[in-house]
């Protein structure tokens, strides 16, 4: 495929994932798609993404234009088809379902491919298809707890504090994490007054509105008869959030909170741990709901679930929550989400 002209779009740079799992799968479905309101740019093996060649329609990889590098924004408008950025270069067989340490480096280097083209502005945007925890922890990195805390340690962020936020945006629900991937047991520990207080002020800084803090305790503590936390560090919280000026609420007892939050009664509800706003996410919205990483220097998203090395290479991995990633991913670059932003 020779180089051609197209019109200046929004460019996603899209990386592969675990190239054991569905990602170049999924990939490859999203650029058979006709794009006419961004440009793809697909961070992945060429062998990862030949591996599921066979699940493929065939005339697609005739629209995939290689690149061994890209120098400008004006060069990749230039291509006509869709770009491949191969991270690793190298040839190798890719054992479907099975994540070795081959994948594990090959997807570590199409994440930090992917984010040196968004911070050198090739790209407006950066979009991660799933990898696997435990695979990277296992092969490259051993502290590897996820991309959210990789690309905000790269960034220079404070790992555990509050310069960051993982927030899920879902079409009626909008939830950001004050601790991401901790044991639970570490997660409450977490949950002091000054975390809250911080993460309040990135949450309002980053997006603003309405945000209702979802208590620890069942009941928010029942006044400290089903405990203490709830009245000890989550309310002063929020109460020094409001004397900053932020339109913090709480602590509400979860079990209604995020229903009422679905019915528009706050924009954004802040979880005190990682299962107690992402099992409200993904019981309401799973595939329709957008990971995005609040305060790193650049737009980064992605889908709401795994690897799914089980069905991987076989033909019936859905890319349609990927589709809903890029679609809400344009929105944010447009400054139509999220909902409540200042």
């Amino acid at each position: 495929m020779t180089p051609g002209t197209n019109s200046s779009r929004p460019v996603l740079a899209v990386t592969q994932g675990d190239p054991a799992g569905i990602g170049p799968e999924i990939l490859l479905q999203l650029a058979a798609s006709e794009a006419a309101d961004y440009r793809p740019l697909l961070v992945a093996e060429r062998s990862a993404l030949e591996a599921v060649r066979s699940v493929i329609p065939a005339t697609l990889f005739d629209r995939l234009y290689f690149v061994s590098g890209v120098a400008s924004r004006t060069t990749l408008q230039t291509i006509e088809g869709v770009a491949v950025l191969d991270p690793v270069g190298s040839r190798r067989t890719i054992h479907l379902g099975e994540s070795g340490a081959a994948d594990a480096g090959g997807a570590m280097a199409a994440l930090d491919a992917g984010m040196a083209l968004v911070r050198a502005g090739i790209a407006d945007a950066l979009v991660t298809a799933p990898v696997s925890k435990a695979s990277i922890a296992t092969h490259v990195r051993a502290d590897f707890r996820g991309h959210t805390e990789y690309l905000a340690e790269a960034c220079g962020l404070e790992v555990y504090g509050r310069d960051y936020l993982m927030a899920f945006l879902a079409p009626r629900l909008q939830v950001a994490l004050l601790s991401t991937h901790l044991p639970l047991r570490a997660a409450l520990d977490h949950a002091t007054t000054a975390n809250i207080v911080d993460a309040l002020a990135c949450l309002d800084r980053h997006a603003g509105g309405r945000v209702a803090v979802a208590g620890i305790n069942p009941h928010a503590g029942e006044a400290g008869l089903l405990g203490a936390e709830d009245d000890r560090d989550v309310r002063p919280a929020v109460e020094q959030a409001r004397a900053r000026g932020i339109d913090a609420h709480g602590p509400e007892s979860a079990d209604s909170l995020f229903a009422r939050a679905a019915r528009d009664e706050f924009d954004w509800v802040l979880s005190l741990y990682h299962d107690q706003g992402l099992i409200a996410v993904k019981t309401a919205s799973f595939g329709t709901a957008t990971n995005w990483t609040l305060g790193l220097p650049f737009l980064r998203t992605s889908v709401d679930h795994g690897t799914a090395f089980g069905i991987a290479g076989r033909g019936i991995a859905d890319a349609e929550p990927l589709r809903q990633v890029v679609a809400t991913t344009l929105a944010l670059l447009a400054g139509e989400l999220p909902r409540g932003r200042r």
